[in-house]
């Protein structure tokens, strides 16, 4: 939700800036590799065409035309023309190609685009290149009294790493295809170029099987998707350039496949699907022959439903429990001189690589897949971080990071941003550093559900798309909050729900009274961070709704890091301005707590959320009499420093599995009249 307040609008006055709709050339994300800003634009009109040269594409022509649809509702001009395949040099925008490319890690997606003011050029060697080209010029358009257009400028652009994904869980609370469509279209946004889908999981197996019926008839509560859907899936997102990647997790968590297949299990059933969310038990048996013939039949028939050449296994969270416990299992270790546990997945593990191996597959999977002696043809996703990822790459195994990515954990875009799979610490040789391939946002799906994803999704995750696409030397996080917001609209106008989806939810918490009190606490509340919002109490599962406080709040509100820069700003700069535009916000902020108490009464989802606009009024309260403090230059007596040191405390307490996120700055204003 964008609400922008008068400090915001006062702030960028004070910095020496204005919003404004015009030249976008210095938004764009991710940040090209090169970009020359030439003087002059190309004005947009109705008569504007485009045609396609060279290579035929079955990716480029809908991808053009999917561009004008979307030019067409963002400046209202009716174009209302299609895409010619021509050699006319009288077009207004050529787009040009060599080669249609395969849809592998590797191909060349580089590209170049040259803006003038009477004809626009992109140029690539494949489609690939071309689409990110496609979407570099969208970004582009700008608009100032004269009308739309774009500024004339010369990139040449081309991704840091080949591998730049998406985790989406559709198995803790089920993703239907409508949720993975408009994500595809924005991972095509910001040129990410892999859709990992996590199709297996303790709580549901998502993908039908032909083979194995009983898979999802048992073990899916009705939810997966269908053979045709996943065809339609990965089809979709071939026309944007994006790999469809999938996850069978196993040997653990491993419930769902169990509920089916009890003579598969390391212990006896039956097994129920789970409700609940951590590491369980049920695990595949490695000693039964039979586990490796079901495998063999089932692993032919996704390596015929998914054609990429990567098949994840997961391979995470075994805890052993159920190895451990079965004598069987501990005489098969001692005859093939397994010594503990991690042998035993390598095993495991070996069997399965040559069968998706036999299937044209290579095998990937979480830190835990890496065990001495196993083949150095997987491919580690590391959930442990960098150190575990570089001694991989030291031995020679391809690599990428999700460490620090995990964006369900409702961490700032910064501290992703600053997340970079190949820091110049790292140690790699240049040799080594070819083994990193780059990396996977990772959207773990305990606490969603398809209304609220797309929140937690966007638009940190265009930070981290930066990060993997862009030159390393591009750090500034400053700068990347402040093309955050504009990407932002852009991608909602690709479908994505991460702004109009929350008004919808507050309208619901608020029994359809006016939203602004709520929407304004909102801006300075955020959900429990990592995985503390597990630890307050509510035994989350698959049952509960997620329609309260912490499901519609945000990571990372715009509205704190403002209210922040205006108290670091009246530090240094302390004027009679900035005393006013703090007042003032402070204001607006005790005054959100009588608006909700009096909405309360006929909206009693509001109840357990009053109690943090309470916080809030006192802490604000705080805030504007240390203010008052420092503006005159005076000392607070002793109590009111014990009473708004208590009130602090009280403030960092969570409420609703959510807390204030704002105090850092007010908590600045309170130290600095304690003086020394």
């Amino acid at each position: 939700m964008r609400i922008f307040s008068a400090a915001f609008i006062l702030l960028c006055c004070l910095l020496g800036f204005a919003p404004s709709l015009q030249a976008q050339v210095d938004q764009l994300m991710p940040v090209p590799a090169s970009m020359e800003i030439q003087a002059g634009r190309f004005q947009l009109q109705p008569s504007f065409t485009v045609s396609l040269r060279g290579a035929d594409s079955p990716r480029l022509l809908p991808a053009l035309q999917r561009a004008l649809w979307r030019l067409d509702r963002r400046t209202g001009l009716r174009r209302g023309k299609s895409v010619q395949v021509s050699e006319s040099a009288k077009t207004s925008w050529v787009v040009k190609t060599q080669e249609s490319a395969k849809l592998e890690l590797g191909e060349d997606e580089s590209y170049s685009l040259q803006i003038t003011p009477g004809q626009i050029n992109l140029e690539a060697q494949t489609d690939l290149g071309a689409l990110h080209g496609v979407e570099t010029l969208l970004q582009l358009l700008s608009a100032d009294s004269t009308g739309w257009y774009f500024p004339c400028v010369t990139i040449k652009d081309q991704p840091r790493f080949p591998w730049r994904g998406l985790l989406i869980d559709v198995c803790r609370h089920f993703m239907p295809m409508e949720v993975i469509k408009r994500n595809l279209d924005g991972m095509a946004l910001v040129k990410m170029n892999v859709l990992h889908l996590h199709l297996s999981e303790d709580q549901g197996f998502r993908v039908e099987s032909k083979k194995f019926p009983e898979l999802t008839r048992l073990g899916s509560n009705g939810d997966y998707f269908t053979q045709d859907q996943i065809r339609e899936i990965i089809e979709y997102a071939n026309l944007r350039g994006i790999r469809v990647v999938p996850e069978f997790d196993i040997p653990g968590h491993a419930t769902s496949w169990l509920v089916s297949h009890p003579e598969l299990a390391s212990a006896p059933g039956p097994y129920q699907i789970e409700k609940g969310f951590g590491v369980f038990d049920p695990t595949f048996d490695p000693s039964k022959e039979e586990t490796y013939t079901f495998f063999q039949t089932f692993f032919t028939e996704m390596a015929a439903l998914f054609p990429d050449a990567y098949l994840h296994i997961g391979g995470d969270e075994n805890n052993g429990k159920q190895w451990d416990g079965n004598p069987k299992i501990q005489t098969f270790k001692k005859k093939n001189g397994l010594k503990d546990n991690h042998e035993l997945q390598r095993y495991f593990n070996e069997r399965i690589q040559k069968i998706l191996t036999q299937n044209g597959k290579r095998m990937v999977g979480w830190d835990e897949i890496l065990v001495e002696g196993i083949s150095k043809d997987i491919v580690i996703q590391s959930w442990r971080g960098k150190e575990a990822l570089a001694q991989a790459a030291k031995n020679g195994y391809q690599v990428m990071l999700s460490n620090g990515w995990y964006i369900d954990l409702c961490q700032p875009a910064s501290y992703h941003y600053l997340n970079d799979p190949l820091p110049a610490d790292l140690g790699l040789s240049e040799a080594e550093q070819k083994n990193v391939l780059g990396g996977e946002a990772t959207m773990w799906a305990e606490l969603v559900t398809p209304e609220n994803v797309d929140t937690r999704i966007w638009p940190r995750t265009a930070a981290i798309a930066e990060r993997l696409w862009s030159p390393a030397a591009v750090t500034s996080v400053n700068d990347m909050y402040r093309r955050l917001e504009g990407v932002s609209l852009r991608l909602e106008e690709t479908g994505l729900t991460h702004l109009k989806n929350r008004e919808m939810m507050l309208r619901r918490i608020t029994n359809g009274q006016e939203i602004y009190p709520l929407a304004s606490l909102l801006n300075y509340v955020e959900p429990l961070k990592i995985y503390q919002r597990h630890a307050q109490g509510i035994p989350y599962s698959t049952d509960l709704s997620l329609t309260r406080l912490p499901d519609v709040a945000i990571p990372d509100p715009k509205a704190v890091r403002d209210f922040n820069d205006l108290v670091d700003l009246y530090f240094t700069n302390p004027t009679p301005l900035g005393v006013k535009i703090l007042t003032r916000e402070l204001g607006n902020m005790e005054r959100i707590h009588t608006q909700l108490t009096w909405q309360a009464r006929q909206a009693p989802a509001l109840l357990e959320i009053l109690p943090m606009s309470e916080k809030l009024q006192n802490l604000a309260r705080k805030g504007m009499e240390a203010l008052n403090f420092i503006d005159h230059k005076t000392k607070p007596e002793a109590a009111w420093k014990q009473e708004a040191l208590n009130t602090l405390a009280e403030a960092k307490k969570p409420v609703a599995e959510s807390e204030l996120a704002v105090i850092l700055s007010i908590e600045k204003l309170i130290y600095r009249t304690l003086g020394p």
